[in-house]
Protein backbone atom coordinates (compact mmCIF):
# COMPACT_ATOMS: atom_id res chain seq x y z
CA UNK A 1 0.00 0.00 0.00
CA UNK A 2 1.38 3.48 -0.72
CA UNK A 3 0.70 6.00 1.78
CA UNK A 4 1.77 9.14 -0.14
CA UNK A 5 1.89 9.97 -3.49
CA UNK A 6 3.52 12.64 -5.42
CA UNK A 7 1.84 13.13 -8.76
CA UNK A 8 -1.35 12.61 -10.82
CA UNK A 9 -1.16 9.78 -13.30
CA UNK A 10 -3.58 11.16 -15.83
CA UNK A 11 -5.52 7.81 -15.51
CA UNK A 12 -9.13 6.80 -16.49
CA UNK A 13 -9.81 5.74 -13.32
CA UNK A 14 -9.14 9.36 -12.10
CA UNK A 15 -10.98 11.27 -14.94
CA UNK A 16 -13.91 8.83 -14.45
CA UNK A 17 -13.94 9.43 -10.76
CA UNK A 18 -14.18 13.39 -11.55
CA UNK A 19 -16.80 12.66 -14.16
CA UNK A 20 -18.85 10.93 -11.23
CA UNK A 21 -18.91 13.69 -8.83
CA UNK A 22 -21.85 16.11 -8.65
CA UNK A 23 -21.23 19.15 -6.31
CA UNK A 24 -23.91 20.13 -3.24
CA UNK A 25 -25.52 16.83 -3.78
CA UNK A 26 -26.87 16.05 -0.38
CA UNK A 27 -26.80 12.08 -0.68
CA UNK A 28 -24.18 11.65 1.92
CA UNK A 29 -24.94 14.24 4.13
CA UNK A 30 -24.98 13.63 8.21
CA UNK A 31 -24.75 15.24 11.01
CA UNK A 32 -20.98 15.90 11.28
CA UNK A 33 -21.62 18.63 8.96
CA UNK A 34 -23.39 20.14 11.99
CA UNK A 35 -20.70 19.69 14.79
CA UNK A 36 -17.64 20.81 12.38
CA UNK A 37 -19.64 23.87 11.86
CA UNK A 38 -20.17 24.08 15.87
CA UNK A 39 -16.77 24.00 16.42
CA UNK A 40 -15.95 26.97 14.25
CA UNK A 41 -17.99 28.98 15.46
CA UNK A 42 -16.76 28.59 18.82
CA UNK A 43 -13.21 29.36 17.59
CA UNK A 44 -13.80 32.25 15.99
CA UNK A 45 -16.30 33.93 18.64
CA UNK A 46 -13.99 32.51 21.79
CA UNK A 47 -11.06 35.02 19.46
CA UNK A 48 -13.64 37.38 19.10
CA UNK A 49 -14.77 37.48 22.84
CA UNK A 50 -10.95 37.80 23.67
CA UNK A 51 -10.91 40.96 21.18
CA UNK A 52 -7.94 38.72 19.91
CA UNK A 53 -8.63 40.25 16.04
CA UNK A 54 -5.07 39.50 14.95
CA UNK A 55 -6.09 35.60 15.15
CA UNK A 56 -9.49 36.54 13.40
CA UNK A 57 -7.80 38.63 10.11
CA UNK A 58 -4.95 35.44 10.13
CA UNK A 59 -8.30 32.88 9.74
CA UNK A 60 -10.49 35.10 7.46
CA UNK A 61 -7.11 35.84 5.58
CA UNK A 62 -6.20 32.57 4.67
CA UNK A 63 -10.39 31.24 4.31
CA UNK A 64 -10.87 34.42 1.07
CA UNK A 65 -7.34 32.91 -0.68
CA UNK A 66 -8.93 29.33 -0.32
CA UNK A 67 -12.11 30.47 -1.34
CA UNK A 68 -10.29 32.00 -4.38
CA UNK A 69 -8.72 29.03 -5.19
CA UNK A 70 -11.36 26.95 -5.16
CA UNK A 71 -13.55 28.64 -7.60
CA UNK A 72 -10.51 28.69 -9.89
CA UNK A 73 -9.97 25.16 -10.01
CA UNK A 74 -13.59 24.69 -10.45
CA UNK A 75 -13.73 27.18 -13.40
CA UNK A 76 -10.40 25.32 -14.57
CA UNK A 77 -12.12 21.95 -14.66
CA UNK A 78 -15.50 23.75 -16.71
CA UNK A 79 -13.17 24.61 -18.97
CA UNK A 80 -10.86 21.93 -19.49
CA UNK A 81 -12.56 19.28 -18.24
CA UNK A 82 -10.91 18.20 -15.45
CA UNK A 83 -9.35 20.31 -12.13
CA UNK A 84 -6.62 20.38 -10.76
CA UNK A 85 -8.36 18.43 -7.76
CA UNK A 86 -11.25 17.16 -6.84
CA UNK A 87 -13.17 15.44 -4.15
CA UNK A 88 -15.20 12.28 -4.32
CA UNK A 89 -18.76 12.96 -3.20
CA UNK A 90 -18.25 9.33 -1.35
CA UNK A 91 -15.62 10.99 0.91
CA UNK A 92 -17.54 13.59 2.40
CA UNK A 93 -20.58 14.49 3.88
CA UNK A 94 -21.30 17.55 1.53
CA UNK A 95 -19.22 18.63 -1.47
CA UNK A 96 -19.23 22.48 -1.99
CA UNK A 97 -17.31 22.85 -4.86
CA UNK A 98 -15.39 19.99 -7.17
CA UNK A 99 -12.28 20.37 -5.50
CA UNK A 100 -13.41 21.13 -1.62
CA UNK A 101 -15.67 19.66 0.60
CA UNK A 102 -17.24 20.44 3.49
CA UNK A 103 -15.04 19.11 6.04
CA UNK A 104 -11.53 20.20 4.32
CA UNK A 105 -13.02 23.53 3.73
CA UNK A 106 -13.52 24.00 7.48
CA UNK A 107 -10.47 22.90 8.32
CA UNK A 108 -9.28 25.61 6.49
CA UNK A 109 -11.52 28.39 8.31
CA UNK A 110 -8.99 27.37 11.25
CA UNK A 111 -6.10 26.59 9.02
CA UNK A 112 -5.10 30.83 9.31
CA UNK A 113 -5.75 31.06 12.95
CA UNK A 114 -3.64 28.26 13.77
CA UNK A 115 -0.40 29.55 11.91
CA UNK A 116 -0.80 32.64 13.29
CA UNK A 117 -1.05 31.13 17.18
CA UNK A 118 2.66 29.18 16.12
CA UNK A 119 4.20 31.88 15.27
CA UNK A 120 6.58 33.31 17.85
CA UNK A 121 5.18 36.77 20.24
CA UNK A 122 8.37 38.70 18.80
CA UNK A 123 7.99 38.61 14.70
CA UNK A 124 10.86 41.17 14.34
CA UNK A 125 13.11 38.15 15.43
CA UNK A 126 14.83 36.78 12.87
CA UNK A 127 16.10 33.13 12.25
CA UNK A 128 19.56 33.16 11.41
CA UNK A 129 21.17 30.13 9.09
CA UNK A 130 24.75 29.92 7.52
CA UNK A 131 26.17 31.63 10.82
CA UNK A 132 24.37 34.70 10.19
CA UNK A 133 24.89 35.28 6.27
CA UNK A 134 21.50 34.71 5.84
CA UNK A 135 18.36 36.17 8.31
CA UNK A 136 14.78 34.78 7.42
CA UNK A 137 11.49 36.27 9.62
CA UNK A 138 9.43 34.26 11.06
CA UNK A 139 6.46 34.89 9.39
CA UNK A 140 8.15 33.91 5.82
CA UNK A 141 9.46 30.89 8.10
CA UNK A 142 6.39 29.78 9.44
CA UNK A 143 4.44 30.31 6.37
CA UNK A 144 7.00 27.42 4.16
CA UNK A 145 7.36 25.04 7.15
CA UNK A 146 2.63 25.02 7.45
CA UNK A 147 3.16 24.95 3.40
CA UNK A 148 5.19 21.84 3.48
CA UNK A 149 3.08 20.04 6.31
CA UNK A 150 0.08 20.85 4.20
CA UNK A 151 1.48 19.30 0.94
CA UNK A 152 2.34 16.58 2.75
CA UNK A 153 -0.73 15.57 3.88
CA UNK A 154 -2.68 16.05 0.67
CA UNK A 155 0.25 13.50 -0.47
CA UNK A 156 -1.36 11.47 1.53
CA UNK A 157 -5.27 12.18 0.91
CA UNK A 158 -4.30 12.04 -2.63
CA UNK A 159 -2.94 7.78 -2.54
CA UNK A 160 -5.73 7.20 -0.02
CA UNK A 161 -8.39 4.74 -2.01
CA UNK A 162 -5.69 4.73 -4.59
CA UNK A 163 -6.54 7.70 -5.02
CA UNK A 164 -10.06 8.15 -5.91
CA UNK A 165 -11.14 10.41 -3.29
CA UNK A 166 -8.57 12.82 -3.01
CA UNK A 167 -7.98 13.26 -6.74
CA UNK A 168 -5.10 14.29 -8.73
CA UNK A 169 -5.78 14.34 -12.59
CA UNK A 170 -3.05 15.62 -14.40
CA UNK A 171 0.37 14.07 -14.41
CA UNK A 172 2.41 17.70 -14.08
CA UNK A 173 -0.27 18.29 -10.78
CA UNK A 174 0.93 17.23 -7.52
CA UNK A 175 2.58 18.19 -3.77
CA UNK A 176 5.62 20.26 -5.60
CA UNK A 177 3.14 22.26 -7.45
CA UNK A 178 0.60 21.94 -4.27
CA UNK A 179 3.79 23.16 -2.53
CA UNK A 180 4.76 26.28 -3.99
CA UNK A 181 1.73 27.64 -5.81
CA UNK A 182 -1.14 26.88 -3.48
CA UNK A 183 -0.33 26.36 -0.16
CA UNK A 184 2.91 29.04 0.50
CA UNK A 185 0.26 31.49 -0.69
CA UNK A 186 -2.28 30.40 1.71
CA UNK A 187 0.18 30.72 4.71
CA UNK A 188 1.60 34.34 3.44
CA UNK A 189 -1.88 35.77 3.89
CA UNK A 190 -2.20 34.48 7.28
CA UNK A 191 1.06 35.56 8.65
CA UNK A 192 1.67 38.70 7.04
CA UNK A 193 -2.08 40.37 6.66
CA UNK A 194 -2.70 40.94 10.19
CA UNK A 195 0.55 42.68 10.66
CA UNK A 196 -0.82 45.05 7.71
CA UNK A 197 -1.51 48.72 8.74
CA UNK A 198 -5.16 48.93 9.52
CA UNK A 199 -6.30 50.63 6.06
CA UNK A 200 -4.51 48.13 4.41
CA UNK A 201 -5.74 45.29 5.80
CA UNK A 202 -9.01 46.27 5.63
CA UNK A 203 -8.83 47.32 1.67
CA UNK A 204 -6.94 43.42 1.19
CA UNK A 205 -10.20 41.33 3.32
CA UNK A 206 -12.56 43.11 1.82
CA UNK A 207 -11.35 43.57 -1.66
CA UNK A 208 -10.96 39.51 -1.26
CA UNK A 209 -14.33 38.64 0.29
CA UNK A 210 -16.20 40.93 -1.61
CA UNK A 211 -15.00 39.20 -4.75
CA UNK A 212 -15.85 35.39 -3.49
CA UNK A 213 -19.17 36.46 -3.12
CA UNK A 214 -19.58 38.06 -6.57
CA UNK A 215 -17.82 34.84 -8.15
CA UNK A 216 -20.47 32.20 -6.13
CA UNK A 217 -23.42 34.27 -6.58
CA UNK A 218 -22.78 34.84 -10.31
CA UNK A 219 -21.01 31.06 -11.46
CA UNK A 220 -22.97 28.84 -9.61
CA UNK A 221 -26.50 30.11 -10.86
CA UNK A 222 -25.22 30.05 -13.87
CA UNK A 223 -24.04 26.68 -13.58
CA UNK A 224 -19.83 27.38 -14.53
CA UNK A 225 -18.96 26.10 -10.84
Amino acid sequence: MDYFKFWGDGSDAMKDAVDHIIPRDTANFNWTFIFILAVVFYVYWSEIHKKNWEAVFAGLALYGVHWLYEIMNAIIGKATGYPLWAVSNDSSTFVLLVGVSWELSMMFSLAGIISWKMLPHDRTKKYELFKGKIKLPPRLVGAIAMALLFALVESFLAACAGGTKFIWVYPWWGVLPVFITTYIPFFLASNYVPDMKPKARKIFLIAEWGLVAVLLAVLIPCGVI
